[in-house]
């Protein structure tokens, strides 16, 4: 199967594009998809000695900081609410929970890679309802309102599987080991859950489009741009702590999904079709690193 895995996120694009009224229909087991692949992956980490480093505190930074300046960038120098609200979310928007699968088949480290995780989604949960404060479309909704509505969307996909494997880790290691022995089952699960979340976006595209072509064009190419500055400077980031992989990944790959769920709520919902192309550029760009990965390990298994 592993010869084939860069071919996984082209294959899911195809079959969104495609079949994406299937994947509308489908789309509520994603959550219980994205459960089972961080159970099965923080099983093998021991969440008990995870450490924070300063790679993290930039990669954060970097986050908050670009975001509320992209914002306020765009929108005095084109007078576009829509562009400012999809560009800051493109760049506040949370890693994504399944980060560790693609990272991990790419050479990361585990730890780091899992303490960002919870760090930037718990990071997130409260600065996001600050921003939407300020500048979301909807007055009424308060800081803890918008707080306690992100938390509950994080809770079940995120700290649930935490504290589950936390909790086997610390009383019951022999089922810890066991699921262990699963923990490849994770990557074919990602792969269905990728369907299924791109067939779901594109056909969100879909509905968006219509009528609204500029934006449309601008959040297409745009987001392609952030993408690419997001993946450079973590990696640039990671290299500077010796994870090149894990600053990339941790920076470049969004939960575009919270980040949709985000924009239609609190902003403007057109503004979400930034994040809509943000996960197909996302996605393309894992799957030529994967391309990469896999032909510099036969490469070397030849020389050797």
């Amino acid at each position: 199967m592993q010869k084939y895995r860069s071919y996984v996120l082209p294959v899911a694009i195809l079959l969104g594009l495609l079949f994406h009224g299937v994947s509308v229909q489908l789309s509520a087991l994603v959550p219980w998809l994205i459960f089972t692949i961080l159970l099965l992956n923080f099983v093998t980490v021991d969440l008990r000695h995870l450490r924070f480093s300063m790679l993290h505190f930039w990669l954060l930074l970097f986050q908050l900081v670009v975001s509320a300046g992209l914002y306020l960038l765009v929108r005095a120098v084109s007078g576009s609410e829509t562009m400012a609200q999809g560009l800051m979310m493109c760049a506040l928007c949370p890693v994504a929970a399944s980060v560790v699968v693609i990272s991990n088949m790419l050479g990361a480290d585990r730890m780091t890679t899992t303490a960002y995780t919870m760090l930037c989604n718990l990071v997130m949960s409260v600065a996001a309802p600050l921003y939407f404060t300020v500048i979301g479309v909807h007055p009424e909704l308060t800081f803890w309102h918008s707080f306690l509505m992100i938390l509950r969307r994080i809770t079940p996909t995120l700290a649930l599987p935490f504290f589950t494997v936390l909790a086997l880790q610390t009383w019951a290691p022999k089922a810890n080991d066991w699921l262990c022995r699963y923990k490849s089952v994770s990557f074919y699960l990602w792969a269905f859950a990728l369907f299924i979340t791109l067939g779901r976006t594109i056909d969100y595209i879909f509905l968006q489009g219509r009528g609204n072509g500029h934006i449309i064009l601008y959040g297409a190419i745009f987001s392609a741009v952030m993408c690419a500055i997001q993946f450079g400077f973590g990696k640039w980031l990671g290299h500077r702590y010796g994870d090149t992989v894990a600053g990339g990944q941790l920076l470049g790959q969004k939960n575009t999904a919270m980040g949709i769920w985000m924009a239609n709520t609190y902003l403007q919902p057109l503004s979400s079709v930034f994040l809509a192309f943000y996960i197909i550029w996302q996605n393309l760009f894992n799957s030529l690193q994967l391309w990469w990965h896999d032909r510099k390990k036969v490469y070397f298994c030849r020389q050797n």
